[in-house]
């Protein structure tokens, strides 16, 4: 079964989650960003969700992770949460 870590930062609008996403491509820290600005518990650990299995996620966060580019932030990514921008460290 693929495992995966990822951070993430869950925001309620699209508009929050691109001015967000255009601060990390100009260099700042996911981490700090995850801590003031998520709505995720997770937050408090800078956005890391640890090591999780696919399917173990809602599907649209799922693909993002199983999916998409490690080590590149993606999103928005919308789900019933609201929208999030993740950062895959690794899968397997």
């Amino acid at each position: 079964m693929s495992k995966a870590c990822a951070l993430h930062i869950l925001v309620k609008t699209r508009e929050e989650a691109e001015k967000l996403k255009q601060q990390l491509v100009k260099g700042a820290d996911f981490g700090k960003l995850a801590k003031q600005h998520s709505l995720c518990p997770s937050g408090k650990k800078g956005g890391d969700l640890g090591e999780f299995r696919k399917g173990q996620m809602v599907k649209a966060f799922d693909d993002a992770v199983f999916k998409g580019p490690v080590l590149e932030v993606q999103g928005p990514v919308k789900t019933q949460f609201g929208f999030h921008l993740i950062k895959t460290l690794y899968r397997s």
